[in-house]
């Protein structure tokens, strides 16, 4: 069987890692903070001190990181994924990152032999843990067909959007999406509030309409809880739409609503925790002036 290789083992790569050896995948692992893998390593895989140690051990080289500086460097720094000896291999990065990162990857690949993916995911913690993620794909095609049984295994809807890149522009197309439904979900929440009505009972009757919504039916609850724990940063979020916004530029696309959201989540950011806490945690804008 294949040994794979995953670097960036945060809350989404730990959960995906898992499904893979749940899979009796052989895996090599390594993150930035080690403990962080040590549930990993604890159930057979087997540690790297670097991104290049987890290329030479590895067939197949996923990488889940958190922003593109940090996907820059493991690929091309002194140890990085591209120091080693890559040829006929295929690179997975599952980051939401920037299209022109991905295709700078793909380029590189090219040059040194490899086959490159990009692979963003969209389904938050629940996905990751439940296998049952949308993955988005750009890149290698015929890599892309090589991966169906891996991507099988951690997604339940895989689609391949063209060339290097591709894969990353639908994230960012997915992204928009959820900005509108989290903003409109905690102004939903903040409105009923306001008006004195059961927010519990709110959130059944409206998840039930036509107002139901991902957003809506899995971080609604969390909310209601006041539970803040990340299924997804917020600081990670931030930096999707700010992604998103620069990349609608290079194409003279004007996205009010988005550049809305991009506006209050760089407050909650700012203002609470450092964007450490979930993407829920946005209805503290209005609750806080509350208390």
């Amino acid at each position: 069987m294949v040994k794979i290789g995953f670097i960036g083992t945060g809350v989404m790569g730990n959960a995906i890692a898992q499904n893979l050896i749940n899979a009796e995948y052989d895996l090599v692992v390594y993150n930035r903070t080690p403990e962080k893998a040590d549930n990993l390593v604890a159930q057979g895989a087997q540690w790297q001190p670097n991104p290049q140690a987890v290329a030479e051990a590895s067939d197949l080289v996923f990488t889940m990181l958190g922003f593109p500086k940090d996907v820059e460097e493991v690929y091309f720094d002194d140890h990085g994924i591209f120091a080693a000896d890559v040829q006929n291999k295929i690179l997975v990065d599952m980051t939401t990152s920037k299209p022109k990162l991905a295709q700078q990857i793909f380029q590189k690949g090219q040059e040194v032999g490899a086959q490159v993916v990009d692979a963003p995911v969209s389904g938050g913690d629940v996905g990751a843990k439940n296998a049952s993620l949308t993955i988005m794909v750009g890149g290698d095609q015929a890599s892309y067909e090589k991966l169906q049984p891996i991507f099988a295994i951690i997604g339940s809807k895989t689609n391949y959007f063209g060339p290097a890149g591709s894969g990353q522009n639908a994230k960012m197309a997915n992204q928009i999406m959820i900005a509108g439904t989290m903003t409109g979900m905690c102004e939903s929440l903040a409105y009923a509030q306001k008006a004195g009505l059961d927010l519990q009972e709110t959130l059944d009757t409206i998840s039930a309409g036509s107002a139901a919504n991902w957003s809506l039916a899995n971080y609604g609850p969390r909310i209601l809880k006041e539970d803040w724990q990340p299924g997804f940063f917020s600081k990670h979020f931030l930096k999707d739409l700010r992604i998103a916004l620069d990349s609608a530029d290079e194409m003279d696309l004007d996205l009010p609503a988005t550049e809305t959201a991009k506006k209050l989540y760089k407050k909650l950011v700012k203002d609470y925790h450092g964007g450490n806490d979930g993407t829920q945690a946005l209805i503290k804008l209005w609750w806080a002036e509350e208390d």
